[in-house]
């Protein structure tokens, strides 16, 4: 059985996807969303193996819903959209397949068999790592803020916004003036969605906000401390201070 996620924010249109997916006896529905925030709870919870994503809901599209998720653990997708511009995109992160609004019985149809292809020829984990790198530089390219979720809210918090960044077990934590949000996330992904003339990664836990640091003093070990505008202090590994010292050396 293939575990199915429908995410669509109009009501009715969720009601068909389902009545036709429970035509096919080879799909299971585990779940249903109305929202990005919540379709992102929803696969989180479930870990389907299919989610039919509608790429325009409320608070999240179908896009950062992906970028919000265990990049190592997506799910095969098929996009959902009443608009042919998100057709392209939709298989630049490498979709399965996707529904133009509106189809028919045997699109849907159509969009199911190549779904079980994918699984029978077992090259689903070929694209989760072409929406994994893509993900990274559609972040790093376009974006000038992090979608936050945070005790059932979700906002977004402008890169500029943001002081440094540390690593937290299978999160980051990102801090912000006198708050701290954490992201489901790797710290080498993290640094793929920032850009890099503003971002620099000083140790396997942490990346600064160039643009929020007061000081930088040498260590006597070759290091260095990284001191924000906040009066926290950073200290750097000596794996990267080659790294650092070129940047440096190019802001002088």
């Amino acid at each position: 059985m293939i575990r199915v996620v429908v995410v669509d924010d109009e009501p009715i249109a969720r009601a068909g996807v389902i009545r036709l997916l429970s035509e096919d006896a080879d799909f299971d529905l585990v779940g249903e969303a109305g929202s990005g925030s919540e379709a992102v709870s929803v696969i989180e919870e479930q870990s389907p193996d299919l989610v039919l994503l509608d790429v325009q809901i409320p608070e999240l599209n179908g896009f950062e819903v992906l970028a919000q998720l265990d990049l190592d653990k997506l799910p095969l997708i098929v996009f959902v959209t009443a608009y042919d511009e998100y057709a392209l995109r939709a298989f630049e992160v490498s979709a399965v397949d996707y529904l133009l609004k509106p189809f028919d019985r045997e699109r849907f149809q159509a969009a199911l068999t190549r779904v079980k292809q994918h699984f029978r020829t077992r090259d689903a984990d070929e694209l989760r790592v072409r929406v994994r790198e893509l993900l990274d530089r559609i972040g790093g390219a376009t974006s000038d803020r992090l979608v936050i979720r945070d005790a059932g809210r979700v906002f977004f918090l402008g890169l500029n916004e943001i002081d440094w960044i540390e690593a937290a077990g299978n999160y980051v934590r990102v801090h912000a003036g006198k708050q701290a949000h954490l992201v489901r996330h790797t710290i080498s992904g993290m640094l793929n969605k920032l850009p890099p003339s503003e971002f620099l990664r000083v140790s396997r836990s942490a990346i600064v906000n160039l643009k929020r640091v007061r000081e930088v003093q040498p260590l006597f070990n070759g290091c260095f401390v990284f001191i924000l505008q906040s009066g926290v202090r950073v200290e750097s590994s000596r794996r990267f201070r080659r790294q650092i010292a070129d940047t440096l050396a190019e802001d002088a």
